[in-house]
């Protein structure tokens, strides 16, 4: 027991040294994907878009900028942009112009 790390306190709650310093991006094939979503929502439909590699930061400005763009709201949830709305073509052609390769998925 000579080697046992803090695992809590409480002053700040869980400690994870190896998690505060380095949240790694998630990775993907290099293709976005937006697909709409109903599932769990009570009916109400949602724009998704995957598959983006981007630091959380980046991914929370530009899920502002499509928020902006759709006139909707909308949250980021483990990587995921979640956009309220079928706004599948709007956001298609923003990722396209920014140089993504995007692929709309689903039905």
């Amino acid at each position: 027991m000579q080697n046992n790390p803090l695992v809590y306190s409480t002053e700040s709650g869980r400690v994870s040294p190896d998690e505060s310093q380095h949240q790694p991006s998630p990775k993907g094939d290099g293709i976005v994907r937006i697909r709409r979503e109903t599932k769990g929502r009570k009916g109400k439909g949602v724009t998704t878009i995957t598959g983006l590699s981007l630091p959380d930061p980046d991914l929370k400005k530009l899920a502002k900028d499509l928020k902006k763009l759709c006139g909707t709201g909308g949250a980021v949830k483990d990587g995921v942009i979640e956009i309220q709305g079928d706004n599948r073509e709007k956001i298609k052609e923003k990722l396209e112009k920014q140089g993504l390769s995007v692929k709309l998925a689903g039905g």
